[in-house]
């Protein structure tokens, strides 16, 4: 059994959650389990160099962006329902972050640890990660802090690949595929396409894992599972993360015509007009009955201030499917 941990290591929530399931995988009998960190940002907009915590707990951005660590709670509420917990579960004595720290880096070094060390590298850099932010209020953005956690678990090499761009396509892909999952908070496990939002009890957490256990996920090929993923991005409204998501079947597949419009759609719904034009143009003439395709060059030609160019496509598209004379 695999279970995908998907959270932001400064979400205080995550920390609480990994010894829940630490705890709830203590002395477990069954099936072996691995256990895979996933990233998710819950503040993206984390300045590059970090900054006291303190002064920015009244932006109202930070604010938001914390409330996907406890949603349903104040960040102020969060944060001292979260002390009094963290100390239950044994995690301090000192707890609590100093640095409003972007946790990019961070994510690409689990991603980094997991490829070179393999899980048990993984978790240690986790953890490593865990406690310097909320224990040893260190800064997790800074690469000398990175560095001593990559060294911590087993994977000093990684502290070269981090001063390049090692991880980072890697750790986007990951987010937009969590995204087009629905995780939408930290932590988040998933088993075998079933999800436990947040970190629940432990006694939770191990009947999530019984009931997980013997499950298995409809395998798809990777292609498949990629264009679906691609599909759902833009479906959320996030055009660019389905083109990013595309690029690979854009590059192997360049005669499939669903790969095609789905990037014609993003083009579309992205405001990249003149790609979005030149796609569905060819879309078009290699089928022109494609009434769909006629509707959005039609679409396309209006948003271009082109009525008249716009105008036939749109009454081709009418006549063909009456639905989109409406």
């Amino acid at each position: 059994m695999r279970v995908e941990v998907w959270a932001d290591v400064v979400c205080a929530w995550a920390y609480i959650g990994k010894r829940r399931l630490e705890r709830a995988l203590s002395g477990r009998q069954g099936e072996p389990v691995g256990v895979v960190w996933r990233p998710f940002r819950i503040d993206p907009a984390a300045p590059a160099r970090a900054v006291p915590l303190a002064g920015e707990l009244h932006d109202p951005l930070v604010d938001g962006a914390l409330r996907q660590c406890a949603p349903g709670m104040t960040p102020a509420e969060n944060r001292v329902r979260v002390s009094r917990i963290a100390a239950d579960e044994g995690l301090g004595p000192r707890w609590g972050a100093a640095w409003r720290a972007s946790s990019l880096d961070a994510h690409r070094l689990l991603a980094l640890a997991r490829e070179l060390g393999g899980a048990r590298a993984q978790d240690v850099a986790a953890e490593g990660l865990l406690r310097a932010h909320f224990i040893e209020a260190r800064d997790i953005s800074s690469h000398e802090v990175l560095a001593d956690i990559a060294r911590r678990a087993g994977v000093p090499q990684a502290v070269e690949l981090l001063a390049g761009d090692a991880g980072d396509e890697r750790v986007r892909e990951l987010l937009l595929r969590g995204k087009a999952m629905g995780v939408k908070s930290s932590p988040t496990f998933v088993v075998a396409g079933r999800s436990l939002t947040g970190a629940q009890p432990t006694e939770g957490i191990a009947e999530f894992l019984r009931d997980s256990e013997g499950r298995t996920e409809r395998s798809l090929p990777a292609e498949v599972s990629r264009f679906r993923q691609s599909e759902a991005l833009l479906d959320l409204g996030d055009p660019l993360g389905c083109l990013f998501m595309l690029r690979p079947l854009l590059d192997e597949q360049a005669d499939d015509r669903g790969v095609r419009l789905l990037a014609a759609r993003a083009y579309f719904h992205s405001a990249q007009l003149g790609r979005a034009e030149t796609a569905l143009e060819q879309l078009v003439a290699e089928s022109p009955d494609d009434s769909y395709a006629r509707l959005l060059l039609g679409r396309v030609l209006e948003r271009q201030g082109r009525g008249d160019d716009a105008a036939v496509h749109l009454r081709i598209a009418a006549a063909m499917n009456p639905v989109y004379g409406r």
